[in-house]
């Protein structure tokens, strides 16, 4: 297993002249820059449009061995108002390239509407529509929900049974589930403040590395809310993606940094 800190995107004017890239450090060199000081890059441009192939392959040939992206899903597939109408918008996604990436692929994973309920026979035809590779590549899912009619027992164990993993999001417009419901974890830490160097003070950021060592080992820590039986999170440790994102966006690098270091990464 692997706990990997990381951002959402690397283009943001607030991170250049020396708050995260170097004075004169050149646009074109910042991704491989970010590369060099964080384990993953959430990818939020993949929500709005495709991508060409010849993209992936150049975010893939601009990184090191271990590096990983994660693409955020089209909103043509989460942002309908019945999903289970979602398979040839899937399959698009999918198809659009991200093979390029190889292993740099890190999980898919699907932000759903924050008004959007929970319908169980909907969200299982969702869920069954995700497919478990492409073209040879192994492809990991994981759903951010919103709605509080998620936060039940049913809702986790529809996750578990098709191996897909529920986002830990720090939101407080989005309902927080800890089940573990895949072989990996996914946080998006949305709580940084602008008046905080590291985005989350001290005691936030030994928190969060708490639950990042807690699911990478397969434990099911306490504090936090399980909408199943926490024996039943148990057993799942593997990877885990912490990105530091929105929120105070100008500290997410640094926060992003300081959490690694916490780890001891």
């Amino acid at each position: 297993m692997t706990i990997r800190t990381g951002i959402g995107g690397w283009t943001y004017p607030d991170w250049r002249g020396g708050t995260f890239y170097p004075e004169g450090l050149r646009q074109a060199d910042e991704l491989a820059y970010a590369a060099e000081h964080l384990g993953a890059i959430e990818v939020n441009a993949t929500f709005y449009r495709l991508q060409k192939p010849a993209s992936f392959a150049k975010w893939r040939d601009e990184t090191p061995d271990g590096f990983v992206f994660t693409l955020k899903g089209s909103r043509f597939v989460t942002n309908r108002r019945d999903l289970t109408g979602a398979g040839e918008s899937i399959e698009k996604f999918v198809g659009q390239g991200i093979v390029e990436l190889g292993d740099r692929l890190g999980p898919i994973f699907w932000q759903l509407a924050k008004t959007k309920r929970f319908e169980p026979d909907e969200i299982r035809a969702f869920l069954a529509l995700l497919p478990a590779e492409y073209e040879g590549l192994q492809l990991r899912h994981a759903i951010e929900i919103g709605h509080q009619s998620f936060a039940c027992e049913q809702f986790v164990d529809l996750a578990r049974a098709a191996g897909v993993a529920i986002v830990w999001s720090e939101d407080d417009d989005r309902a927080e589930i800890a089940d573990r419901t895949a072989d990996f974890a996914y946080l998006r830490c949305q709580r940084m403040r602008s008046d905080c160097p590291t985005g989350y003070d001290e005691d936030g950021l030994d928190r969060i590395a708490r639950l990042c060592r807690s699911w990478a080992e397969g434990h099911a820590p306490q504090g936090v809310p399980h909408c199943g039986t926490r024996e039943d999170s148990r057993g799942l440790g593997g990877d885990v993606f912490a990105f530091m994102i929105n929120g105070a966006k100008e500290r997410a690098p640094t926060a992003a940094m300081a959490l690694a270091e916490k780890l001891g990464k």
